[in-house]
């Protein structure tokens, strides 16, 4: 996988979770919700997002996190006048107040907090189309992340959420890619990624 373009793995990965049945896609949502107790906290602050398409998970989600967590931030995704993707502020979730903002994407209306607010995450859930097992994550491409992840918390964990086969053992790695610390799977639950691979996981990673 590491041999192959960006692009092209990009290409890959959105075709098959458009290839999951809805009913399927749902019961990875609630497999990923039964695992929320290793992830989080009672009583913690939670950067997490709106799943969108066939990403996983789901909003029902977003509420089991608040359910346990003090509050949940949700990214609020801007470009500057010339198209550059800004640093992410975030926004408070409160349940049935999403509104559509851009690139298809759900957020909570203002006011929202700055790109500092990342500071005060205890755990970080962050989208992703695919990890590999040294924790080098492959977003969408748009760099929103990658700008804003280097200002959150440094002791708060990097969670990627995937599907199980989005877990690979190589992705293609650049200097200023932000490493997970972890993946959440439906089926594995919450996975050590790094150096901590052979101590906390025994099964391995897939490959795509």
């Amino acid at each position: 996988m590491a041999t192959a373009g960006k692009a092209a793995l990009r290409e890959q990965l959105l075709a098959a979770r458009r290839s999951v049945p809805d009913d399927a896609r749902a019961a990875e949502a609630r497999a990923l919700g039964e695992h929320l107790d290793a992830v989080i906290a009672d009583g913690a602050v939670v950067c997490a997002y709106v799943p969108v398409g066939a990403e996983p998970g789901s909003v029902g989600l977003l509420d089991l996190v608040l359910r346990r967590a003090a509050r949940v931030l949700l990214p609020i995704a801007r470009t500057g006048a010339d198209g550059t993707p800004l640093r992410l502020r975030w926004a408070e979730y409160r349940p049935g107040q999403l509104v559509a903002g851009p690139f298809g994407l759900l957020e909570p209306p203002e006011p929202w907090l700055p790109p500092s607010a990342a500071q005060a995450a205890d755990v970080m859930l962050v989208p992703a189309l695919a990890v590999d097992w040294q924790g080098v994550r492959l977003g969408r491409g748009r760099g929103f992340y990658d700008r804003s992840l280097v200002h959150r918390n440094p002791r708060a964990p990097l969670v990627a959420v995937v599907r199980d086969d989005e877990l690979v053992d190589e992705l293609p790695a650049e200097p200023h890619d932000v490493l997970m610390t972890h993946a959440l799977t439906p089926r594995q639950g919450l996975i050590a990624l790094g150096a901590r691979r052979e101590s906390s996981c025994g099964n391995g990673g897939s490959s795509t």
